[in-house]
């Protein structure tokens, strides 16, 4: 779509996206993506395709777009999360193939908004839509392995969980230009996750018991961010360490600049006060209550 055609909300001028406006949405993207993988529609979803242990069911949720994959390319898509995790996985597609856990992932979804009454009009889906997908089609997917997957996924003809699997993609293409932001830095699979709990923004019991790195592997991803001077010897976050933390958070949010530009900065705040209701929703339910997602 030209951005001549876009509404009003989206037009930007000429100028940069703003990283405050790219953080705005890729928060509100973020968070409206996020029930899936703590909604009791998809533990029930992935039972009626023969598995029902939460970790290897949220794998093949989400990597079935990838494709009967193996494992491994789904660890080196998932980044953080120890390979002992992922190889729990291992036969998920024995159960079904890909695009039935596509399909179960779709009708999960949809049940999971339904239950929790999302409320977006007729014209505030068309409108969101009207952002998004210009986004969607003019990304540059080099190097965005899932954000690719997603983005060549047939969109379902459920208006709500067509725009849900739109957010999904601009969820994921964030998600993966952090990984390349991450090895620039030099912040491995298990050293991201120690940083990353150290600063409060995910639980280290649930860090630990769906990412699966053993007391050895913590143990050694500490000492190094201790030896970076990130950590401090009692292993909490240094003022460096934070400040390296929200560099690197400032870094991905340049990187999505590109990803954004269609719409601009009006259209992206714009997008992002569309799909609070999403959101809302789910957090009037409680479903966040006590967790941090996967």
């Amino acid at each position: 779509m030209h951005l001549d055609a876009l509404p009003d909300s989206a037009r930007t001028g000429d100028g940069p996206t703003d990283v405050n406006a790219v953080r705005a949405v890729s928060r509100a993207v973020s968070a409206a993506h996020l029930f899936m993988y703590l909604a009791p529609e998809t533990t029930e979803e992935a039972a009626e395709l023969g598995v029902t242990d939460r970790g290897p069911a949220y794998l093949a949720f989400r990597s079935a777009a990838m494709g009967a994959v193996p494992w491994q390319v789904t660890l080196a898509a998932f980044y953080n999360f120890s390979p002992r995790a992922v190889r729990a996985m291992a036969g998920v597609w024995d159960a079904a193939p890909p695009e039935r856990w596509q399909a179960a992932r779709f009708l999960a979804a949809g049940r999971a908004m339904r239950r929790v009454d999302v409320h977006l009009t007729d014209d505030h889906l068309a409108e969101a839509r009207s952002l998004i997908d210009p986004v969607v089609a003019g990304a540059d997917y080099a190097g965005k392995v899932l954000a690719a997957a997603n983005a060549s996924v047939a969109l379902p003809s459920d208006p709500l969980v067509a725009l849900w699997q739109q957010i999904t993609v601009a969820r994921e293409w964030r998600g993966d230009a952090h990984l390349v932001v991450l090895a620039d830095n030099g912040l491995g699979p298990c050293d991201c996750l120690v940083l990353h709990t150290a600063t409060g923004r995910l639980s280290t019991a649930l860090a630990r018991a769906t990412r699966q790195w053993n007391d050895e592997e913590w143990s050694a991803a500490t000492a190094r961010l201790v030896a970076r001077g990130w950590l401090d010897s009692n292993a909490m976050v240094t003022e460096a360490g934070s400040a390296a933390r929200e560099r690197i958070e400032v870094e991905t949010d340049e990187h999505c600049a590109a990803l954004w530009a269609p719409i601009g900065n009006a259209g992206a705040r714009r997008f992002a006060s569309l799909i609070a209701p999403i959101t809302n929703a789910f957090t009037a339910a409680g479903t966040f209550q006590g967790e941090n997602g996967l």
